[in-house]
């Protein structure tokens, strides 16, 4: 504690805008508001729990769907990642809804998905295309018939890494153009990001998220660096960039229940405890608040994250005003107005409380101009399937095996374009960036594209993603 509170001490003597956070989106709500609160006291305005994987915290503050609602709406849109691959619990629940319900799907998708086969409609796009594809789409008659039909719910999230999230954010202002009192279901990464948002771990006065802080320590203007639970060189879809910002960082403070490849070289890394090993509440994607109960001892030293936060403040002079859980969760629903519903503590431990909401944005209709592909390059798409290279799962012996090798899909007429067989090695680059990994070919794969699961093992894809391009054309040749 002395370490830690010594190096940020003396970061902040420097300059005050040389601290950042990023993460806390896997732990409590109650974890997340203490290290806010610490980070308020300290003035750290540079703060994210999104990993530059996810949309602006602004879509919280439009007019929101629960799930329930989602299910029983008339039309549900689809503008999100492959929910069977994400967030398959959610995926059965809409799927359901298209089957033995009424409720029809709009699914606009840069490749076919999980929901794809229960879709009334189901338009391709090519990433960063569509905004376009949507306005189009939607001045369609028979898509104007169905919008009146009832209730309009849109499930947002990111579902391509290898585009600017602004594409999705114009997609989804074309739908409220068509549809202004649709509602949104937000499905961003990480279990309790919307909890980790709502106590105040996201951007403030102005400061830059995730990416921008990573740029900013690349040009090294960051001096400490704290990670709450986050591994950037596997989080963030930019491996170059995350590189060059922690060459850069002077100090590096970890709080993880892992030692991962960003914290193994840390100046000071404190063991937290996991999930089941604590108490406190989480908040899922519709703003559910539900409670965490601890199932095992932690190992070792492992403690909770708010503890370790409310100590580390005490040792910077500090004091956060809460000794217990108790306190802090109390300290937290009296002063959090989203969470002003959580005082019934019975609720929270049976189905839940929905957060307190109201909707106070908009989202207005953009146009961003996009570089025409060249013919013979292909179109990178970049998402996330249910078992990748994480953390918990590559430290589970009874999960690590199902991972499997980095693998690029085509289209089979593209396949033969390329001139090769199926599951043979090929380059594929961007600029003077090659690697080589298998092709295979994919009948939900639209021409021109090219898909890449994220995160897989084998070979690293991310050299490839520059978090700065709008979209990645990728080539893709034989080895000769």
């Amino acid at each position: 504690l002395d370490s830690a509170a010594r190096i940020i001490r003396h970061a902040l003597t420097n300059n005050a805008d040389s601290v950042a956070i990023l993460g806390g989106a896997r732990g409590t709500n109650e974890d997340a508001f203490a290290w806010a609160m610490l980070a308020d006291a300290l003035k750290i305005n540079q703060r994210d729990s999104q990993l530059g994987d996810g949309l602006t915290p602004e879509i919280f503050n439009l007019a929101q769907a629960s799930i329930d609602e989602t299910c029983a709406a008339s039309t549900i849109i689809l503008l999100a990642p492959d929910l069977k691959e994400e967030l398959p619990v959610l995926y059965l629940r809409i799927r359901d809804a298209a089957q033995k319900r009424k409720s029809r799907i709009i699914e606009f998708s840069s490749h076919d998905s999980g929901l794809t086969p229960y879709a009334w409609r189901s338009i391709a796009f090519e990433p960063g295309r569509q905004a376009q594809v949507v306005r189009e789409t939607l001045e369609a008659q028979d898509m104007k018939e169905q919008i009146q039909r009832g209730e309009v719910v849109i499930v947002l999230g990111r579902a391509n890494l290898a585009e600017n999230e602004a594409f999705t954010l114009h997609a989804l202002g074309e739908v409220l153009h068509a549809v202004p009192n649709a509602k949104i279901l937000p499905v961003l990464r990480r279990g309790n990001v919307r909890g980790a948002v709502a106590v105040g771990l996201t951007p403030q006065q102005n400061s830059g998220d995730a990416i921008d802080i990573l740029t900013k320590a690349a040009a090294g203007k960051i001096n400490c660096l704290i990670l709450l639970g986050a591994n950037p060189l596997a989080d963030v879809a930019d491996s170059i960039l995350v590189k060059q910002a922690l060459a850069q960082i002077k100090s590096v403070i970890s709080i993880d229940t892992f030692v991962t490849s960003s914290n193994q070289n840390a100046d000071v890394v404190f063991p937290a405890a996991a999930f089941a090993e604590k108490n406190g509440t989480t908040t899922n994607l519709e703003g559910r608040v539900s409670n965490v109960i601890q199932q095992i001892t932690p190992r070792g030293t492992s403690r909770p994250d708010w503890m370790i936060a409310t100590e580390l403040g005490l040792s910077l002079g500090i004091d956060l005003g809460v000794s217990s859980l108790d306190e802090l969760h109390q300290k937290m629903i009296s002063t959090i107005p989203e969470f002003y519903s959580c005082d019934n503590h019975g609720a929270i431990q049976s189905d839940g409380v929905l957060m307190v909401h109201q909707a106070s944005a908009t989202i207005s209709r953009g146009s961003k101009i996009l570089v025409d592909r060249n013919s013979y390059d292909y179109r990178l798409i970049v998402s996330r399937t249910m078992y990748d290279a994480a953390q918990s799962t590559i430290t589970s012996n009874s999960l690590v095996g199902i991972i499997t090798e980095s693998t690029i899909y085509v289209h089979p007429l593209d396949l033969a374009r390329i001139g090769v067989v199926d599951g043979t090695h090929i380059r594929v680059g961007v600029d003077e960036i090659n690697i080589v990994l298998p092709v295979r070919a994919h009948s939900g794969i639209h021409r021109g594209t090219a898909w890449l699961p994220y995160n897989h093992t084998n070979v690293d894809i991310r050299p490839l993603l520059n978090i700065a391009a709008d979209v990645i054309d990728v080539r893709i040749e034989q080895i000769k």
